[in-house]
C-alpha cells in the first residue's frame, strides 16, 4: 500500500507516462501541472468575471478586456495577439466583436490599423473583477504562505519555457 513516504517511488506525477520516459521526465511533470493550472485559471477567470457581474464571457474574452484596459492605451489586434501569444487573429477579432456588443470595449482606427480601447463599463467590470480577485484569490494565496518572490521566479521560468515551446513548434512545423 502506498503511503506519502513512498509515493515518490512511483515517479513524477504525469498524465502521459510514455512522454515522461525521456531524458527530462520533470518536463512531463511540469506539463501536467501546467495543464491543471491552465484549466483552473480559465475556470477562475470566467467565474470571477461572472461574480463581478459580467457572465457569459470566455477565458479569452476576459484576458482581452483586461489587456485592453492595461495602461489605458489603445491596443491593435496585432498587439493583443502578440502579448497573449495567439497566432489566430480571427479568434481575437471574434472576441473583440463580442466584447464590443457587450459594451466593454470599442473599436477605432489608427491609420489602417484597427484599435481597441476600454469603455467606462469595461473599466468598471475590470475594477469589480479586481475586488473579487483580491477577496477570494489573493487572500487565499497569501494565507498559504507562498513567497511572492517564488511566484515571480515561477512566472519568469514559465515565460522562458514558452519560448522553448514556440521554438520547438516552429521546428515541428518545418518537419
Amino acid at each position: 500500500m502506498d503511503t506519502p513516504n513512498n509515493a515518490g517511488a512511483l515517479g513524477p506525477v504525469v498524465s502521459s507516462a510514455h512522454l515522461a520516459n525521456s531524458g527530462l521526465p520533470e518536463l512531463s511533470e511540469m506539463e501536467f501541472a501546467l495543464t491543471m493550472a491552465n484549466h483552473a485559471f480559465q475556470r477562475w477567470m470566467v467565474r470571477c468575471m461572472t461574480a463581478a457581474g459580467m457572465p457569459g464571457l470566455t477565458p479569452l474574452e476576459v484576458l482581452i478586456v483586461h489587456l485592453v484596459h492595461h495602461r489605458e492605451r489603445a491596443k491593435s489586434l496585432a498587439d493583443i495577439c502578440l502579448v497573449l501569444n495567439i497566432e489566430d487573429t480571427h479568434l481575437v477579432n471574434y472576441a473583440v466583436k463580442k466584447l464590443e456588443k457587450q459594451g466593454l470595449v470599442r473599436s477605432g482606427r489608427s491609420g489602417k490599423e484597427k484599435t481597441i480601447t476600454i469603455t467606462e463599463a469595461g473599466q468598471d467590470y475590470c475594477a469589480q473583477y479586481g475586488r473579487v480577485r483580491e477577496a477570494l484569490l489573493v487572500r487565499s494565496v497569501q494565507q498559504m504562505g507562498v513567497d511572492p518572490a517564488e511566484v515571480s521566479r515561477l512566472a519568469a521560468l514559465l515565460r522562458a519555457l514558452s519560448g522553448g515551446y514556440d521554438q520547438a513548434a516552429r521546428g515541428a512545423a518545418a518537419i
